[in-house]
């Protein structure tokens, strides 16, 4: 399974990829931003997208509606520390399957996944 991680901190990425190493994801792609993530999404055809909503140049949120024009399968989850609920159901409406709020636990984001890629594979 290829793994998309788009967060503008490296250590965040770090995190996520050692939490995903540790449930046994190993092909995983990261990128700084939403335009770099852009550039490289079709290359990398992930199966599954993390994404930052605070980020320079393109944040998450302009990624997944920009994402979501021409994709609009690929299970996206939004981890970030906008925990306002409007937030929340703005993202959803944009087209993310899922929603981690940080910081978060190994056990939460493996739950999320889960979830989000049970329920996108019930509905394919």
């Amino acid at each position: 399974m290829k793994i998309l991680l788009i967060d503008d901190s490296k250590t965040m990425r770090n995190i996520q990829k050692a939490v995903l190493g540790q449930l046994g994801y190993t092909e995983i792609h990261e990128a700084c931003d939403g335009q770099d993530a852009l550039s490289k999404v079709g290359a990398i055809r992930p199966d599954l997208i993390l994404v930052d909503w605070n980020m320079p140049n393109m944040d998450g949120l302009s990624f997944v509606k920009a994402y979501r024009q021409t994709n609009k399968t690929t299970p996206m989850i939004m981890v970030t520390t906008e925990a306002e609920k409007s937030r929340v159901i703005e993202a959803i409406k944009a087209g993310v399957n899922n929603y981690v709020v940080k910081p978060f636990t190994p056990d939460l984001l493996s739950q999320r996944i889960k979830e989000t890629l049970g329920r996108t594979t019930a509905a394919a």
